[in-house]
């Protein structure tokens, strides 16, 4: 069993790399993959706790992606985090972070909200602030009860407190993956709130601008999506990935590699992306 969709402190996650590969070890996990958002910082240490273990490490990331309504999150695995390129972007994409966060705590001041970037920032560890943290802060300060009225009320798209903020398109995450010798793989499609022609559709253009694979293994997944997503993968000649979007007590519902208790994503979906590499290296 593996986990491929996992988050560290320098993303949004609550565990450090290396705690995040102790307690796949303790899952019974043969592998796993750090996928931090829009970075790439913690490679280094998570493949050296990954090679102290003796556990499998699959470098990733995951890239927030512009798309017209919903949610577009690109994965990529096995990917040389100190590739320029791909550095490049990332910093734009978390550049431009910064920005909305300056805009997010004005708008959150301008409704009363006493709040300072200090203290939102305290709560990111290694990463770039984002709206996990701002929900954090608000709890702290008891002007929300939970981490996702935060959300209902100020932060979701929408809402008083939402900013939106830059993102590469589709096509570019998928080429600054490839760049850097990584697999492109959509994330839980199901975000990207589609139905299942649109979606067909979308997934197609996706494949033939690159795309390598279909996240069809997701803790949020009914039974009938994971088969829905395992079916499309293969109608489109696309690997499949999987994995809990562990962050640790950010979420406390979602465990590493079983989800909310019955993900089981197998250890056959990573040797499919290992194919579908050595296939697209030797291309």
């Amino acid at each position: 069993m593996i986990d491929l969709h996992t988050h560290s402190t320098f993303s949004d996650g609550s565990l450090t790399p290396e705690a995040l590969v102790d307690l796949a070890c303790e899952a019974g996990l043969t592998a796993v993959g750090l996928t931090d958002h829009d970075c790439t910082d913690g490679h280094a240490r998570f493949m050296a706790a990954c090679a102290k273990r003796g556990i499998v490490g699959v470098p990733g990331v995951e890239i927030s992606a512009n798309v017209e309504r919903g949610t577009l999150h690109m994965l990529g695995f096995f990917v040389d985090g100190c590739e320029a390129g791909l550095r490049g972007v990332l910093k734009e994409i978390r550049d431009g972070r910064s920005l909305r966060n300056e805009r997010i705590l004005a708008r959150l001041n301008g409704l009363g909200i006493e709040l300072r970037m200090d203290e939102v920032a305290a709560y990111a560890g290694e990463d770039t602030v984002g709206r996990p943290h701002f929900a954090e802060a608000l709890l702290a300060k008891g002007a929300i009860k939970t981490r996702q009225e935060a959300f209902d009320k100020y932060l979701a798209r929408g809402r008083p407190a939402y900013v939106d903020r830059f993102r590469l398109s589709a096509e570019q995450s998928i080429a600054a993956i490839h760049g850097a010798g990584g697999l492109a793989v959509l994330a839980h499609p199901f975000t990207l709130e589609l139905d299942d022609g649109e979606l067909a559709v979308f997934a197609g253009v996706l494949a033939r601008a690159g795309l390598d694979g279909m996240e069809a293994y997701y803790s949020e997944y009914t039974k009938e999506q994971q088969k829905k997503y395992l079916k499309l993968a293969d109608d489109l000649g696309l690997a499949v990935s999987g994995g809990s979007d562990f962050h640790g007590a950010m979420n406390e519902s979602i465990r590493m590699g079983v989800g909310f208790g019955s993900l089981r994503v197998p250890d056959e979906a990573l040797a499919g992306l290992v194919a579908r590499r050595a296939a697209r290296t030797s291309a």
